[in-house]
């Protein structure tokens, strides 16, 4: 079959049709902390899909360093990868301070989160190695586990003992091989916001020999007493071995970092090819990204305001009878029984007539039959905005058991 007429019947007959320009979202001019708010064709909607928990995105003083940045070094600099022309001391000072937040002794900077990341796993294995990783993994994990040329063994997710006998698979073969193994799961998983069982993970080692890897996009800023992530909430920085957080959640900025042994950082440094080959984080945002630690770090009550916000959410939505799965962080899943035609009029419904935006997961991500519309919380919304969409979402639930998004077409506006 042509490739052309495969990708047409995978999008089916409304693919002529599917675009991302049915509209587009603006933010409103605001001094000081972002709303989430957003323009949408001349309407305010509430936004719950959001890349900002603590609300740091349009803060007074990350503005002004952004500002300032550009105003200095304007937005090119530095104009080279980091190995060549790229680096400079601030680049080398935020790895630093990162490094120490989250309890290792060294950290890398690196362009983007989802390259990142393909690229670490890349680099940290051979075919000689085997890669145990649990079921759920972001997709890229998936992507640079597609890498990997050698063996990889997948456990159920979230599940220990499934994971030692993954171990115990791959320990087997390593012992043939000569290899190493590396486990690799997340701190806390996005879809269902359910954290990784890190310290039993951990407790693994007294067992087996292998590395771990975690992946703490969503927990970087949110967890633990400090923020500094999920191996600090479970009490576990010491038995990470290399720890990946991104600046695209808690920073509300673009790039990441993995933190190790100076030993393995080095070799990340010279050995990672999105890295070696690509230019370096622009200055604007290196400096933008340490005032945005520095506030993390010195504004404790950002992640409590964030908590506050998450917890009345989710205790309300329990209390009116919604299954949020097994979320025992930020993240916010709210499930649903029905279709594809069901999902798209729900959220055409929430955001046309409550001015409500949310994200929409549906097959494959999660089961058929099965709805997840997920709420990303963050320290700038607010109480009001909370107790509305529970009652916007009480409704929207009635319609449904009621068949009544069967019964009305939506057009996809």
């Amino acid at each position: 079959m042509d490739i052309f007429e495969k990708i047409a019947k995978h999008m089916g007959p409304l693919g002529q049709h599917q675009k991302w320009s049915h509209g587009y979202f603006s933010f409103p001019k605001l001094e000081g902390e972002i709303a989430p708010h957003m323009q949408f064709k001349g309407k305010e909607h509430l936004v719950w899909s959001l890349n900002n928990y603590l609300g740091l995105a349009n803060h007074p003083e990350v503005r002004k360093a952004d500002a300032d940045a550009a105003a200095e070094f304007g937005m090119a600099y530095p104009m080279g990868a980091r190995m060549m022309s790229g680096n400079s001391k601030y680049h080398e000072q935020l790895e630093q301070e990162l490094a120490a937040f989250v309890g290792k002794p060294d950290a890398f900077l690196l362009n983007y989160g989802y390259q990142g990341m393909v690229s670490i796993i890349d680099t940290l294995v051979d075919r000689n190695d085997v890669i145990v990783y649990d079921g759920e993994s972001h997709a890229c994990i998936i992507d640079g586990l597609r890498l990997h040329m050698g063996k990889r063994f997948v456990y159920q997710h979230n599940d220990i003992t499934s994971a030692k006998k993954q171990l115990e698979r791959a320990t087997k073969l390593t012992k043939e091989s000569g290899g190493g193994i590396l486990l690799i799961t997340e701190g806390v998983f996005g879809m269902s916001g359910a954290q990784g069982k890190l310290k039993e993970i951990v407790d693994l080692k007294k067992e087996f020999d292998f590395r771990i890897l975690v992946d703490d996009a969503h927990g970087f800023g949110t967890m633990g007493k400090t923020g500094a992530g999920t191996h600090e909430a479970q009490d576990c920085i010491e038995g990470i071995d290399v720890y990946f957080g991104t600046f695209a959640k808690s920073m509300a900025g673009i790039g990441a970092f993995v933190a190790s042994t100076e030993e393995i950082t080095n070799f990340l440094r010279y050995n990672m090819r999105s890295q070696t080959f690509a230019k370096a984080l622009p200055m604007p945002m290196v400096k933008g990204l340490l005032k945005r630690l520095e506030l993390l770090k010195s504004k404790p009550e950002l992640k409590d305001k964030l908590w506050e916000i998450a917890m009345t959410l989710q205790k309300g939505l329990r209390e009116r009878g919604f299954d949020l799965g097994v979320t025992d962080s930020v993240v916010t899943p709210v499930f649903l029984k029905g279709e594809l035609t069901d999902a798209t009029a729900i959220t055409f419904d929430l955001r046309q007539n409550y001015s409500i935006f949310c994200s929409i997961v549906v097959y494959p991500v999660i089961p058929k039959g099965m709805i997840e519309l997920r709420l990303i919380p963050t320290a700038v919304h607010t109480l009001e905005d909370v107790q509305r969409t529970l009652d916007a979402f009480s409704e929207v639930a009635e319609k449904l058991e009621n068949g009544y998004y069967k019964e009305n077409q939506f057009a996809i506006a």
